[in-house]
């Protein structure tokens, strides 16, 4: 409202009578206590301070041409009138959603919202005339004089074709300039004839190509775009929009719906390279013609409306536009937090020592959900939660629900408790644009806003496409049977191409015939295309075998490094910067690493650790590691970020090293599995020359991330020939803490160890770990490049001497999958025992056997270091020095069920030869994966450790 000393006595001036009087009194209750008066009236107090007449200021009674057509105000206007009049607005800005005209079918059948009703203000549309416009509404439109227009252009605005939701919005910036957008008349699309044809041509290439899909491969899942093939053209837009703003790259997320007519119409899939993969005939394959666009994925596969796609675009711009549809599986959502990590690694400019440099004009997130997805996926929640930090921003992203008001066959009264899909979103303080799929210009509108929303701010921003779903979730489904209501307006319902040119013909922007002509060309290019194809004989089709370069050995890769080297970084990673003072304890404990490589000393794992970091960092390899407390470590072993006890002020060590080109991006993450997991999976298979490393709190938090473990880390190369090398970090040991702090659920890993699709090892040395992590980043970016699964050791064990190593260690040789078992005095010919385990259970028996007076010459005992790929061959070659060799013994501080044996039974059994046994020691078969009482644990573990080390029969 104006605020002004003369706009304030024009508006005072048309008070007089009982009017003044009432509102003298409000003024006093006003300044006694603001709280006190009805909000409409404080607004009036706030906008223009006293009533003149009380102030002694000259009343200026305005008149003139305004309030005379208006029919002036009487002597016995109700100021109460105006009070309503302002409610009114602002509740069309707040509710105006609850009436807009956005379901083209189905919707809401209640009444209207009573708090857009004239009736529950006590107004009428003459009590509206009598109120100038300028005293409910602060702009100035010359069509705009009285009350009752301010209410109709607002109701325009707000409950039309598209509608708002931004009071959630707490910022008063973006409030503001929301407000400012819409109701200036700025958030409408208004495109010019040329436009409108192309987007009507737009629509049928969309509507053809499922049409014809339908009628060619009858009966075959498509999950058809058709009720929402308006996302076509938005994307269309946010593409160009994106291009003009010089984006380089539009990352985008999808499940099936649609996912065809996107990968056809947007990312330009070739049409033939799509209709061959509808040929299901068992001794035939529909063949793409002749030079069609080649496109390869893994060797397994995966059904087509999983696949992703890759295409570069130029609207005109300098720099071309590349957008990414990643691929996905069919657990709903899951692809989101892999969307933004694409979407980070993009912007990231690794390059510099410390932290990333982040340009968020790299690379603009898209994910388009489901309706009931959307609400119902834990996902979801956690990925908007990353969207504000500092670790995982993308600079906004512009979600987009695919709202066709089901879930499969469920109602949204059985599938959410809110009103809309789209009000999670209203935690995350998103604004949100819903918008009618039956009305494309209002779709690109909602497009338009929220690319320059994102622009602005550099925040989320969402968009609920309101439409239907033409056919039941997939096509060989018959949604009449649970939804036949809403299916009979469906039916009757035209498709949004039809609608389209309908307008247009109206308005003489479509000439008679038009759209006729349009259908009949796209039809006939698509029938065209599918007759010019041929069927070739293949006979039984075979499985396709991984590709041999994952076959290649991994010891090729030289990870050493020499001692002078390593001092040099030892001691740049004690320096501190001038006049940064560290938390004393904090900084003894890491004092203590300064000696680690001198003679007859040893670095524990935290200093392993920190050596194989920073060393990678001087090969010029970028790292990325987060995590829950993982700045500090979960066992308080790492602290690679620092606090200066005075300001607060943040220090990485690694960010101190000398002659570093690359990047050391550490951050704790928040407490979230599924969603962080997802995002590094995305960031490393986005940036393959990254070392990115998540590390779990305790290894078995994973299993909060199964998902994406199990749908992208383990089985992408094999469907869609997505490789990563990320590296997980998972603390594993039985210690006596309980189900749920023991067990890394190693098991799970090698259950899906197949195809040399990973590496899973569980190491007891620094100078192990040292190598290893050197060794996955020589691979990144290489053919041979794989995810890594490591178990690393708990607080018992992380400071334990014995997992400690000498410099010698560090300075010679590489990563061994097998290490000697330290207190063996084995006699190869005396030896009857083959005893083989991983982790921390050696290091128990190493403890055991250091004190023990037993002598076990008897015994041959070998730590597997690496399980998969498993070292059968350098186990074989043991076996061969050991002539009397009569049983081979797996022990491991697991149950039988779970750990490692299950994996390394097959491959032992195939090493013994006639009249050897195979035999493992272990905990029984267990429900959980531990016991929560550590006097019972200790007993257990001893029992295991006995047996290890005594003849014994049975247990087989």
């Amino acid at each position: 409202m104006p605020g002004n000393e003369e706009s304030a006595e024009k508006f005072w001036g048309q008070f007089h009578g009982p009017n003044a009087g009432y509102l003298e009194q409000q003024y006093e209750l006003y300044k006694e206590d603001p709280e006190q008066v009805e909000s409409s009236i404080k607004a009036l107090f706030d906008a223009y301070g006293a009533p003149a007449w009380m102030t002694g200021a000259e009343v200026v009674f305005p008149i003139s041409e305004q309030t005379a057509s208006n029919g002036n105000i009487s002597e016995d206007f109700d100021v109460t009138k105006l009070t309503s009049a302002i409610k009114l607005v602002e509740a069309i800005r707040r509710y105006g959603h609850t009436d807009a005209d956005i379901y083209s079918v189905g919707g809401y059948k209640s009444a209207p919202s009573v708090m857009l009703d004239l009736k529950h203000y006590n107004l009428t549309e003459e009590d509206l005339k009598k109120i100038p416009a300028s005293w409910i509404w602060e702009r100035e439109k010359e069509d705009v004089q009285t009350g009752l227009d301010v209410i109709n252009l607002l109701k325009k605005y707000y409950t039309g074709t598209i509608t708002f939701e931004y009071d959630h919005v707490n910022n008063d910036e973006e409030r503001t300039w929301l407000f400012d957008l819409i109701e200036e008349g700025n958030a409408r699309f208004d495109p010019d004839q040329e436009d409108r044809k192309d987007i009507l041509k737009r629509l049928y290439e969309v509507e053809g190509f499922e049409k014809f899909l339908h009628k060619t491969f009858v009966g075959q899942k498509r999950f058809s775009i058709e009720g929402l093939e308006s996302m076509v053209p938005m994307i269309d837009y946010l593409v160009k929009y994106a291009n003009e703003d010089n984006i380089e790259h539009v990352m985008m997320g999808m499940a099936h719906r649609g996912r065809l007519a996107v990968l056809a119409n947007v990312l330009k899939k070739p049409y033939d390279k799509i209709f061959s993969e509808f040929n299901y005939t068992r001794d035939k394959e529909l063949m793409p013609s002749e030079g069609s666009k080649a496109i390869n994925y893994g060797w397994t596969g995966d059904v087509k409306y999983h696949f992703g796609a890759e295409k570069e675009v130029i609207h005109g711009s300098k720099v071309n536009t590349k957008i990414t549809l990643a691929h996905n599986p069919s657990h709903l959502e899951f692809v989101n937090p892999v969307v933004e990590g694409f979407a980070r690694a993009a912007q990231d400019e690794r390059d510099v020592s410390g932290y990333p440099v982040r340009d968020t004009n790299k690379a603009m997130p898209l994910i388009i959900h489901g309706d009931a997805a959307f609400i119902g996926e834990g996902v979801v929640a956690e990925t908007l939660n990353l969207s504000g930090l500092p670790g995982y921003t993308t600079g906004g992203t512009v979600h987009l629900i695919a709202n066709n008001q089901l879930g499969y066959t469920t109602d949204r009264v059985d599938g959410r408790s809110t009103r809309y899909a789209s009000d999670l979103a209203k935690g995350f303080e998103i604004p949100i644009i819903r918008v009618s799929a039956d009305d494309p210009i209002s779709c690109i509108s909602a497009v338009k806003i929220a690319c320059e929303y994102r622009k602005k701010f550099h925040k989320d921003v969402l968009i609920d496409l309101v439409g239907y779903r033409r056919y039941g979730h997939n096509e060989m489904d018959e949604p009449r049977t649970t939804q036949p209501q809403l299916y009979s307006e469906i039916d009757n319902h035209p498709s949004v191409s039809t609608l389209f040119a309908r307008a247009m013909e109206e308005r003489n922007l479509l000439e008679s015939g038009g759209f006729d002509e349009i259908k009949n060309e796209i039809d006939t290019k698509l029938s065209d295309i599918y007759k010019g194809m041929t069927e070739t004989e293949i006979g039984e089709p075979q499985p396709k075998s991984m590709p041999e370069v994952l076959s290649n050995r991994l010891d090729q890769f030289e990870t050493a490094v020499d001692l002078e080297t390593l001092k040099g970084i030892n001691k740049e990673l004690l320096k501190r910067p001038e006049g940064f003072e560290g938390f004393k304890k904090t900084e003894r404990i890491l004092k203590r690493r300064e000696d680690a490589l001198e003679e007859g000393n040893k670095a524990d794992w935290g200093t392993g650790e920190a050596l194989a970091f920073a060393s990678i960092l001087k090969d010029g390899t970028p790292i990325r590691l987060t995590g829950q407390d993982t700045e500090r470590g979960t066992f308080a072993h790492r602290h690679v970020v620092l606090h200066d006890v005075n300001t607060g002020e943040k220090y990485s060590p690694m960010h101190g090293l000398s002659d570093v080109k690359a990047s050391f991006d550490v951050r704790n993450s928040p407490l979230s599995e599924t969603g962080v997991l997802g995002f590094e999976y995305g960031y490393s298979v986005y940036s393959p020359s990254t070392l990115v490393i998540w590390e779990a709190q305790f290894g078995d938090f994973a299993n909060a991330g199964q998902v994406i473990i199990d749908q992208f880390i383990a089985s992408a190369r094999a469907k869609w020939d997505e490789k990563s090398n990320m590296v997980l970090l998972l603390p594993h040991g039985y210690e006596g803490q309980g189900p749920e702090h023991s067990s890394a659920r190693l098991e799970r890993y090698l259950q899906m160890a197949a195809e040399n699709n990973w590496i899973v090892a569980n190491v007891t040395s620094s100078a192990q770990l040292f190598h290893l992590l050197r060794r996955q980043a020589a691979m990144r970016s290489r053919p041979e490049a794989r995810p890594l699964i490591l178990m690393t050791p708990k607080s018992s064990l992380i400071r334990d001497y014995k997992m400690a190593s000498s410099a010698e260690e560090f300075t010679t040789g590489g990563f061994k999958t097998l290490r000697e078992q330290p207190y063996f005095d084995t006699d190869p010919k005396k030896a009857t025992r083959l005893l083989l385990g991983s982790g921390k259970i050696m290091i128990d028996i190493e403890g055991e056997m250091e004190e023990a007076e037993a002598n076990c010459d008897w015994i041959r005992a070998l730590r597997v270091e690496q399980i998969y790929p498993f070292p059968k061959k350098a186990i074989q070659e043991e076996i061969q020095k050991l002539p009397n060799l009569k049983e081979i013994v797996w022990v491991q501080e697991e149950p039988k069920n779970m750990g490692s044996w299950d994996f390394v039974d097959d491959y032992l059994r195939e090493l013994l030869e006639e009249d050897q046994e195979l035999h493992v020691i272990s905990r029984p078969k267990r429900a959980a994966p531990a016991g929560g009482i550590p006097t019972v644990h200790k007993t257990a573990h001893q029992y295991i450790i006995d047996q290890a080390l005594n003849e014994f029969e049975g247990g087989k």
